[in-house]
């Protein structure tokens, strides 16, 4: 009897399988190179559990553990500087120990073939008061052939949901995932990113930070990581630092007066520098606020990042490295609206807030249309924006008929006339004073085109060195074969 086949109908979707959870334990247990160590701090022993139950797992689980008791952890582990336990200088303590134990305990001559790697998590579920949802890093160190050196996938995760025992399932679904993607998916780290979620929703769990480090992520450039991890919807804003290292939001913001600068930075303008200089300059001349204490941000939204249509990623890596080189720290961020963004800082900060901008972006912040969706329209995003002590420095622009425009002469709707004299008056927005005039005649689109067409003149446009960085590596289309093109 001829056998029934899969039937086809005309206009289906290609739909990727995704393995179960078993299936895809199973599979790792019955790999019989794969071996290694399980580590679980403060949520249980949730992910081990799914590979013992999936049968075959004494060929994979040389150990599993969860030193919870302090004193013991220390122990094992050693003490942290700052006393804490959930940390990601914590976790990596433990993924480097576990797997130099495997090393020295298990002999190669014995074990020629085996591919060794420590799984941890350490985690600080909801708290009784259900105040503090929760939060952990978890992470593999691992390899992918016998004695080569470690690769390292380290995350960060912030719990939605507001149960421990639901916490805790999704913490051992997400450790499972990740084991099955580091040996299997570690050739396309962004399909490996989409792979953390799988059996889970964007609303159980939240991804804010990672890093792939180790021979086999070499090539990998963890700002781009970043990109992903705010595209896919994972979290709301990454931050990386100088280096291109994705630094944990907490522990940059943690109570740190912060001012910040939105902007397309296509490239970074001498208006740009020029109005983070200044503003810096006023923000510290405030009360309470200290150079010490103080964290500037360069804030790219996903929007801009959009304004041409798709997410040109070479686009937001040249960006990415130019602000870089010049030694700032950068937000990437889902956040359209400024309220938002003062928000998303409150989390971390009660202290001092300042938003630097030109004169263009906060006529758009009186601009009604932006809130329509909210029950308070304008001004619960007012109440949002400047319900602490938060300014607005102004930098200024060049009017229609060549005047000036600053806080004092620019023209809002006349029906937010008077609620922008209300913040004007409370001094809530402040001019820029001391600003170079010849910078208002410098616009980024401008210069981004004279550098795609090779025209003369817009290295001054631009801070010192940038153009040098430009021309180096080659960034914002720039290609001096189109000058000998055009020559000849």
């Amino acid at each position: 009897m001829k056998r029934d086949t899969e039937i086809k109908l005309k206009g289906d979707k290609v739909i990727e399988q995704i393995p179960s959870l078993k299936d895809k334990a199973l599979r790792i247990n019955l790999n019989e190179n794969i071996y290694g160590t399980f580590s679980e701090i403060g949520a249980g022993q949730e992910t081990v559990r799914h590979f013992f139950r999936a049968g075959g797992s004494s060929g994979t689980i040389a150990k599993a553990m969860s030193a919870y008791d302090k004193d013991f952890s220390d122990a094992i582990y050693g003490v942290e500087e700052d006393g804490r336990y959930v940390t990601e200088s914590r976790l990596k303590k433990i993924l480097t120990h576990e797997a130099g134990l495997i090393e020295k305990r298990l002999s190669r001559k014995k074990h020629p073939n085996k591919i060794f790697f420590s799984f941890a998590n350490t985690v600080a579920t909801i708290d009784f008061a259900k105040q503090f949802k929760g939060h952990g890093w978890v992470g593999i160190k691992y390899q992918l052939e016998p004695e080569e050196e470690y690769n390292e996938i380290i995350l960060h995760i912030r719990f939605k949901e507001t149960d421990v025992r639901l916490q805790q399932e999704t913490l051992g679904i997400l450790g499972v995932n990740l084991i099955y993607g580091a040996f299997y998916k570690y050739n396309n780290p962004k399909h490996l990113l989409r792979y953390l979620y799988d059996h889970l929703d964007k609303d159980q769990l939240e991804i804010d930070t990672i890093n792939f480090s180790g021979p086999r992520f070499a090539n990998v450039d963890n700002r781009l990581m970043s990109l992903q991890l705010v595209k896919n919807g994972m979290t709301d804003a990454v931050i990386f630092d100088p280096e291109g290292k994705n630094i944990l939001p907490a522990a940059i913001l943690y109570k740190k007066n912060i001012l910040a600068l939105r902007g397309s930075f296509r490239p970074v303008t001498k208006v740009n520098m020029d109005m983070y200089e200044e503003s810096l300059k006023m923000f510290l001349n405030e009360q309470k606020v200290n150079a010490d204490s103080t964290l500037v941000i360069f804030e790219i939204t996903l929007s801009n990042l959009r304004s041409d249509g798709e997410i040109d990623e070479k686009d937001f890596m040249d960006r990415a490295q130019l602000l870089c080189s010049l030694g700032q720290t950068v937000m990437i961020s889902n956040f359209q609206e400024y309220y938002k963004v003062v928000e998303y800082f409150a989390k971390y900060t009660k202290a001092r807030m300042g938003l630097a901008m030109g004169v263009n972006n906060l006529i758009e912040i009186f601009d009604e249309k932006y809130y329509r969706h909210l029950s308070g329209g304008i001004l619960e995003a007012f109440g949002k924006l400047f319900y602490r002590d938060m300014k607005v420095y102004l930098y200024p622009m060049i009017g229609e008929d060549g005047e000036i425009v600053n806080s004092e002469t620019l023209m809002v709707h006349p029906r937010m006339k008077e609620l922008y004299k209300f913040f004007k008056f409370n001094g809530k927005v402040v001019d820029i004073e001391n600003y170079n005039p010849k910078n208002l005649e410098v616009f980024s689109r401008e210069v981004l085109k004279m550098i795609g067409e090779c025209k003369p003149g817009w290295e001054n446009m631009l801070p010192t060195g940038v153009a040098k960085i430009i021309k180096k590596k080659k960034l914002f289309g720039y290609n001096p074969n189109v000058l000998l093109e055009k020559d000849n």
